[in-house]
């Protein structure tokens, strides 16, 4: 798991962020209270939690309003925060962690977070209005949520097209195969579907939060482009036109509210969520759409990227566009287990796309966390816990065939599998298939990239 601290309260101490505590609790009541808008309550509830967990790693003591810590209390900075986090989970933009070895709880968020489940009959609905079967993304929750994705499917009913936003901000010159998740599924809606996809490359976000030069997140950018033109895609433009009209009807306050920005955080920070909400609007891309206003958004994402676009679509309109519909997915966990998602900077946590078929498998057989039990007679007797088991898991996304998928669960639960041989049909999966990515990266020139760049005209009708 990952640690708690937030950024930056580190350096304060514990009665300062007591205080910054009484603050947010009291801002909190305050939004409540004057009814203000969901998304700005729901992010502030979120800092809250957040300095609650920071809080209690710093003091290992619960945060309770009126009982300041002690002037004697001995602040420890030698590892992670107690395994509970507070009982909550934090799912930010740039922090997520459960307070669950199952992981992230996704109904909770769901209510917490205002979005739907995708249900059933959704899913029929998809199938219907496709002629395909639902992705396995689908079928088995890993899209779990949405914001008005029936608006999408009535458009669509009614022959009028939309468009898919995704995205990525590169922080490594290689990518991880949780990196690939929105972009397999995104080439699936637009296979489907037949309508345009624009990526937004936000090297500009990694920039300002992340301790890289200009230089490296241009070559990073690169990498990473490649990567995705791997996958299929064809079709990458950059935009800032609609960007100051967000800017222009978005507070300080509300920024602050929402991403728990302070006083000390660069202005680059601050404007940056407008950056982030831009290619939501079709009229951001005159060259694609010829100036039309009305085309429908939707955005496969993650759903810690939620509270960029709960602000979108507050936004949207009080500047005349449309509201962008989404569909989240869950989180890739890290090999260590699922209370994390891979981080790109660790290279233990993570499968990159660069990996070895030798480095896939030490890396499974060393660090994937297991769900079984420490003996080969426990486990032949009790089974293994898939729910936190990282290799079934990780098959869950890659493994396509859902009965051979069901099979497996049946024999790892019953003890009939081992961990062992549970790991190595996980290698055995993922070894060809980036074998196979590596191949296809090879071919994409820098040629290639300068053209998937390059805003131009597309071959689609509106």
């Amino acid at each position: 798991m990952t640690d708690c601290q937030g950024d930056g309260e580190g350096t304060m101490s514990p009665m300062e962020l007591f205080e910054k505590l009484n603050a947010q609790g009291e801002k909190v009541r305050s939004l409540k209270s004057a009814k203000a808008e969901k998304a700005e309550i729901d992010a502030a509830v979120q800092l809250l939690l957040k300095l609650k967990v920071d809080y209690k790693q710093m003091t290992g003591q619960d945060y309770k309003a009126g009982c300041p810590p002690s002037e004697n209390l001995i602040v420890s900075n030698n590892g992670p925060a107690a395994d509970d986090c507070d009982g909550e989970d934090l799912v930010d933009p740039w922090n997520v962690s459960a307070s669950s070895t199952k992981g992230v709880d996704y109904d909770k968020l769901i209510v917490r977070f205002g979005s739907s489940k995708i249900d059933k009959e959704l899913l029929e609905r998809i199938e219907k209005v496709s002629g395909q079967r639902a992705h396995h993304f689908l079928r088995r929750g890993i899209f779990f949520s949405h914001r008005d994705m029936h608006q999408i499917l009535d458009a669509y009913e009614k022959h009028k097209s939309f468009y898919l936003y995704t995205g990525r901000g590169p922080s490594s010159e290689a990518m991880h195969v949780g990196h690939l998740i929105p972009f397999i599924f995104t080439k699936w809606l637009q296979d489907v579907f037949d309508i345009p996809l624009v990526i937004q490359m936000t090297d500009d976000e990694k920039y300002l939060w992340k301790d890289l030069t200009l230089e490296e997140c241009h070559r990073f950018t690169v990498e990473n482009a490649k990567d995705i033109i791997a996958c299929g895609f064809d079709t990458l433009v950059l935009t800032l036109l609609n960007v100051v009209k967000v800017q222009k009807h978005v507070t300080f306050n509300q920024v602050k509210g929402i991403f728990g920005f302070t006083d000390s955080d660069c202005i680059g920070k601050i404007s940056f969520p407008a950056i982030q909400a831009a290619p939501s609007f079709s009229s951001s891309f005159p060259q694609i759409f010829g100036g039309k206003k009305d085309v429908p958004c939707l955005i496969p994402c993650a759903i810690d990227q939620d509270p960029y676009f709960r602000m979108t679509r507050d936004v949207a309109p009080r500047i005349g566009l449309l509201k962008p519909a989404l569909l989240h997915s869950t989180f890739f966990p890290a090999l260590q287990g699922a209370q994390t998602k891979m981080s790109a900077s660790d290279p233990n946590s993570s499968i990159f796309l660069t990996d070895t078929p030798k480095q896939i498998k030490n890396k499974v057989n060393k660090h994937a966390f297991s769900g079984g039990k420490d003996t080969v007679e426990e486990h032949r007797k009790y089974g293994g816990n898939t729910e936190v088991d990282v290799s079934f898991l990780y098959l869950t996304f890659f493994l396509e065939d859902d009965e051979k998928l069901e099979k497996i669960k049946e024999d790892y639960t019953s003890g009939a599998l081992l961990t062992g041989e549970l790991k190595k049909i996980l290698i055995e999966t993922l070894q060809p298939m980036i074998a196979q990515h590596q191949e296809r990266r090879k071919q994409v020139t820098d040629e290639m990239v300068q053209q998937f760049m390059t805003p131009r005209p597309l071959n689609f009708k509106f």
